[in-house]
């Protein structure tokens, strides 16, 4: 008898008829002889619909307010597949983040999960029960609901999987693995049967929406296997884990990411210490910066250009502009009609050639590239946003998966 951790999004139990579907689900892995812990997600729009709310009473609410309403649609969710459970006749109790054990800190909106005490989750396995957790909640040090930010149910799930030491963590969602490229832009996108911990976190960080990266990075760090499948179709999924078979695939995926804008410092004083007042300043703004690129000096002047998530766009030009006297730049500009397009694979390590066979790609399909950025595994660049789906698609032919 093994210990199954699933987690099913918000797709997953948007209405009834889906709801039912995960019961059965859940109670077949129940059937096997499995103690199952459960993690769901708000149903379909809830999220959305309760910020809508939120914001015809008030625009500017506090994070701690906001994170006591979010946090109901995971207790809508758990109650109506615990009620579908019951009625399949199985043992089964729901319990919210905070009745689960989960600790946080104090970062409303936006929490780390701290610890995770168990006592009622054994206890409530020891009876033999189907345990309902919800995700993407917990609870701080002064009794406070936190919510653990985008992709928290997921994270959710890991942790419950690592504290737990349970057998395999399952990530139910409308697709039923990772893909080599999102197949809904490239119809010829292929599953993977398994991927690696870092590649799969480098996809995830590079916009490939199938796991929160959070998550991947918690799986890593406690050796959680993971298994990304479909809640829709009965067939195996992408495993994630540390080792994985050798193959001949030199990458692994494409991945693209809209949420970024490039922010240019334009006429810096080419001298030592610039690039470190530009970055302490953007640090205390908690910016987070990703590619960057330096000019090379001419004239005494450089310029240094950033990426940032289009949602701090406003506050690294507010920052930047504020300190512009300061760092003795020219100009600040800003372009955030940008994707970021990148491929990820290990083999890429010892396999001259593969920049060059991305770049190639690019020129022939006629897509001026901005900004370049690369790492062991992963090439990004940064094209214009109207490119992105052709961009995914001519690089995904381009090495023929």
């Amino acid at each position: 008898m093994g210990l199954v951790v699933q987690k099913f999004g918000g797709t997953s139990v948007k209405d009834a008829e889906r709801i039912k579907n995960v019961a059965k689900i859940v109670t077949d892995t129940y059937a096997k002889g499995n103690n199952v812990v459960v993690v769901v997600s708000a149903q379909g729009d809830t999220t959305d619909d309760l910020i809508e709310k939120a914001a015809e009473i008030n625009p500017n609410p506090s994070k701690r307010e906001m994170d006591v309403l979010l946090s109901t649609g995971e207790q809508i969710s758990i109650s109506l597949l615990a009620m579908a459970i019951e009625k399949l006749g199985y043992p089964v109790v729901s319990l919210t983040g905070w009745q689960a054990g989960f600790m946080t800190n104090s970062n409303y909106s936006n929490a780390r999960i701290r610890k995770i005490e168990s006592e009622r989750l054994h206890i409530e396995l020891d009876k033999k029960n189907i345990v309902i957790v919800a995700g993407f909640q917990g609870i701080n040090r002064y009794d406070d609901i936190t919510t653990l930010g985008r992709g928290g149910s997921d994270t959710s799930a890991v942790a419950l999987a690592a504290t737990l030491h349970a057998d395999i963590c399952q990530i139910y969602t409308d697709v039923d693995g990772v893909y080599t490229a999102d197949p809904r832009i490239v119809p010829n996108a292929v599953k993977l049967d398994e991927i690696s911990y870092d590649e799969m976190l480098e996809l995830a960080s590079l916009g490939a929406q199938v796991l929160h990266n959070r998550s991947v990075e918690m799986a890593k760090k406690y050796n959680v296997k993971l298994e990304v499948l479909s809640s829709y179709e009965n067939k195996p999924g992408t495993e994630v884990k540390e080792v994985i078979k050798v193959e001949k695939m030199l990458i692994k995926g494409v991945a693209k990411d809209d949420d970024v804008a490039r922010v240019a410092i334009v006429g810096l004083p080419d001298r030592p210490g610039v690039a470190f007042q530009v970055f302490s300043q953007l640090a205390k703004a908690k910016i987070n910066v990703d590619i960057i690129l330096q000019s090379i000096g001419r004239d005494g002047k450089k310029d240094i250009s950033i990426t940032v998530p289009t949602s701090q766009k406003d506050s690294a030009i507010e920052c930047l502009n504020e300190c512009k006297d300061l760092l003795n730049a020219e100009k600040i500009e800003l372009d955030d009609n940008v994707s970021k397009v990148s491929i990820v694979g290990a083999g890429m390590q010892s396999n001259p050639g593969v920049a060059a066979k991305m770049f190639e790609a690019l020129f022939e399909a006629d897509i001026n590239i901005k900004m370049i950025s690369t790492s062991e595994i992963k090439i990004s660049v940064l094209i214009d946003k109207d490119k992105s789906k052709k961009a995914i698609s001519v690089i995904h032919d381009a090495f023929e998966f």
